[in-house]
């Protein structure tokens, strides 16, 4: 017995023992005639039911005479005990030959998603057709049908994996294969226009939904469904509050997410289980020491949740924020909370007392007496918000937000528990002030349901992941290299990993006798730059130095003008039109320099504000922005 093996998922190509068939087992109706065998039950079929299916446009001699070729070539190539013909029926063993489809099968039923949509090359026989056996065709139209459905839920499932560990583009890939096979089949779009959008592609992801409107027009006469129209609309809107970041022009490709697909998956299971509805809120203290990546997963949350239909509020605490009372409630109500879909039904009193930190709310809403505590309106609001729809609610470097707030936390944690709301506090591990939190941390899956996660810094599998993402023409020998000096120089520090390798892509090359950094017990956050190895400073400079000149200009004024700062300011300091200004900002958010919330800009990393300071911004130019743009 020989072995043959056929692949149907896509076009067809036979092999037998590992090569090319011969030529007269490659004639369509000798395709036709393996496949459907295979396919059959028993592998068995009637004389007359072949005869019917391929060749009814014969008479009965040509057609008899045609199985019976057919049959003595798949005696030729198969062996003589792989084919079963007797006066009625014709078969084949039942490990005669074996089908991709039925690997794809087996790979589906076990959840392997990714091995299984590797055998998807396209529709089932792809390209074989004839026309003259009217049956046939029917068979094949139901079966391409079938295996295009099955496919697409294998792709589908593999992107939303992809998803789920932060291979945004490796989705998109995905996804897009899944968009190649039904260009009408609005779920594949919508996961490759979510995909496409994470990855700052919004031109992409438009382009989808273009193609998908043609698509349903030519084949369908219809448009687009109710949920895809909600999901495009997110997308185009995610401009507005610099919410989903797109892509600068001739910016590079944004370092993947290594090494934390644990932590995102129960970031997102967490995400899940809150917008099941009451009763399944969530409470989720992220914490990392500073450089492990926190802002970025959070980012990477909030960026998912916004193309839900969802209400998104978010805001990043700043050390002076501590000394502002309900400073972070202003934050809250810029950073989504104050334009939320259903704050309008919030109790009149809680509205009186927000509009006191949120001047549109002061123009929208007439005043109450009497106005409610701060706290309790935002108990309020937050409750009248979540019976609208869920709920998404960050508040990053926690640790630094004012008293106020911290206070009435435990009531919020409460509240979110019982309604379809998540409430994710990032706190900076070894910052001072992060002890605040520690009450609330010990009730997180006792009395409150969630979770604390924890980041860790990158280990020598996620540094080389980084390296041959970076570096993909490097050696295996140079690769290691690499990541031995990444583990020295930056001890697995996500933050200064990507600084480094974004810097050795343009150039930068670190002196190969620096000693390791930091001590074991060492972070960014007890760090000066002096303190910095040489390599690091160099890197962060290297950086600044890669930026355009408008961009140089707007990060040198936000290091030398305070801990958050808005565009407007930025402008002035550095008398750039606001649109130059903009851009700016944009390439600066992508290249994970500054983070922004609804109150305006931060660093991502302090220590890289002070080493620019340090390194790259005269005593007297920060004067110069400090005078143009007074507080």
């Amino acid at each position: 017995m020989t072995a043959v093996s056929c692949r149907v998922l896509g076009p067809v190509r036979i092999t037998v023992a590992g090569a090319d068939a011969p030529a007269e087992l490659l004639w369509r109706k000798h395709v036709a005639l393996l496949v459907y065998l295979a396919r059959s039950p028993r592998r068995s079929r009637t004389r007359d039911h072949l005869i019917g299916l391929l060749w009814s446009d014969r008479d009965e001699k040509q057609a008899r005479h045609s199985l019976s070729e057919a049959l003595r070539v798949f005696r030729r190539v198969l062996g003589d005990a792989s084919v079963r013909a007797d006066v009625d029926q014709v078969g084949l063993t039942a490990d005669s030959v074996s089908l991709d489809c039925d690997r794809f099968e087996e790979l589906c039923t076990r959840g392997d998603w990714t091995a299984a949509s590797a055998l998807v090359d396209g529709d089932f026989l792809e390209g074989l057709a004839i026309p003259e056996a009217s049956d046939f065709e029917n068979w094949l139209a139901a079966e391409r049908l079938m295996w295009r459905t099955r496919a697409l839920e294998a792709l589908e499932q593999r992107a939303a994996a992809e998803l789920d560990r932060g291979d945004v583009t490796g989705a998109a890939r995905t996804a897009l294969r899944a968009v190649a096979l039904d260009r009408a089949a609005e779920g594949p779009a919508r996961t490759a226009m979510r995909a496409l959008a994470l990855s700052g592609d919004r031109a992409g992801a438009m382009q989808v939904a273009e193609g998908l409107a043609r698509a349903l027009r030519e084949a369908l006469g219809a448009s687009w469904s109710g949920e895809t129209i909600r999901l495009i609309e997110r997308i185009r809107d995610a401009r507005v509050g610099r919410r989903v970041i797109p892509a600068p022009a001739a910016a590079r490709a944004r370092a993947p997410l290594v090494g934390r697909a644990a932590e995102l998956a129960a970031l997102s299971a967490a995400w899940r289980r809150a917008q099941e509805g009451a009763g399944h809120g969530q409470v989720v203290i992220l914490e990392g020491e500073p450089g492990e990546g926190k802002t970025r997963l959070i980012e990477e949350l909030l960026a998912r949740a916004r193309l839900d239909e969802a209400t998104v509020v978010a805001t990043r605490a700043v050390p002076s924020d501590g000394s502002a009372p309900w400073g972070c409630l202003a934050g809250l109500l810029a950073g989504g909370l104050g334009d939320a879909p259903g704050l309008a039904g919030a109790p009149p009193e809680a509205l009186a007392a927000l509009r006191q930190f949120d001047p549109d709310l002061a123009g929208r809403y007439p005043p109450a007496t009497p106005a409610a505590s701060p706290g309790a309106a935002l108990g309020a609001a937050l409750r009248a918000v979540a019976a609208e729809r869920p709920v998404f609610l960050a508040v990053d470097d926690a640790q630094w937000m004012d008293g106020q707030l911290l206070a009435t936390l435990p009531t919020l944690a409460r509240d979110a528990t019982t309604r379809p709301i998540l409430l994710l506090l990032g706190v900076a591990r070894g910052s001072p002030g992060g002890e605040r939190l520690d009450a609330l941390r010990a009730r997180v899956g006792r009395d409150l349901e969630g979770a604390v996660v924890r980041l860790e810094r990158l280990d020598g599998n996620a540094l080389r992941a980084l390296v041959d993402w970076a570096l993909p023409h490097y050696t295996a020998s140079d690769a290691e290299r690499i990541v031995r000096r990444l583990e020295a120089d930056t001890a697995g520090i996500p933050l200064l990993a990507v600084a480094m390798l974004e810097a050795v892509v343009a150039g930068f090359a670190p002196s190969p006798e620096a000693g390791a950094w930091p001590s074991p017990k060492r972070t960014l956050v007890d760090s000066l730059p002096g303190d910095l190895p040489p390599a690091i400073i160099g890197v962060i400079c290297q950086r600044f130095r890669d930026l355009p000149q408008p961009a140089q200009q707007v990060l040198g004024a936000a290091a030398a003008l305070a801990e958050r700062l808005g565009a407007d300011r930025l402008a002035r300091a550095t008398a750039l039109p606001q649109g130059v200004v903009d851009e700016a900002l944009d390439r600066l958010e992508w290249d994970r320099w500054l983070v922004a919330d609804g109150r305006g800009y931060v660093f991502v990393a302090p220590i890289e504000r002070a080493v620019l300071l340090q390194e790259m911004v005269t005593p007297g130019q920060a004067r110069r922005y400090r005078t143009a743009a007074p507080a």
